[in-house]
């Protein structure tokens, strides 16, 4: 059965374009939460620069959220999370799959933005890992000092 096929991006010209995209891993097996798999993701992002903006990530136990921006408005997310999916499996040598697809959702607020990212920054939280999420060590662009200089700005 093909997949249907992708909404086009109905967002004014002047707005940016940026989704909220949630990976997770196959059965939901806690294998993402450490150093390694961190470093991994650091060096997804690396690989990304000039295609893809990689505004904020956390890393949890079974799942990865990311906020992204495309440099091209109507670039793939499928592709995308593809690329992510494929590339931390071959750095990691992975013995672990990901769940086939992803989750994603265009932001089309700075308000929404805003609420995605405080779910993000939260999550460790709301799953009872640690009791402040400045505690927890795989969180990318979470610091708003790191990201307030990025396009699509995250109100404070």
């Amino acid at each position: 059965m093909s997949r249907p096929p992708r909404i086009p991006v109905l967002l004014p010209p002047e707005m940016s374009v940026m989704y909220f995209l949630t990976l997770s891993v196959k059965g939901r097996n806690p294998v993402l939460a450490n150093s390694e798999t961190f470093v991994a993701m650091l060096e997804v992002i690396r690989r990304l620069e000039g295609k893809w903006i990689i505004r904020a990530a956390t890393l949890m136990p079974d799942h990865l959220h990311m906020l992204v921006i495309p440099f091209q408005r109507d670039a793939s997310i499928g592709n995308l999370s593809a690329a992510i999916k494929r590339w931390m499996r071959q750095i990691l040598k992975a013995k672990w799959q990901w769940q086939e697809g992803c989750f994603d959702h265009l932001m089309r607020s700075g308000r929404l933005a805003d609420a995605k990212w405080e779910y993000m920054r939260e999550n460790p939280v709301r799953a009872r890992l640690v009791s402040h999420w400045s505690e927890w060590p795989y969180h990318y662009g979470i610091d708003p000092d790191t990201i307030k200089d990025l396009p699509f700005s995250i109100e404070m």
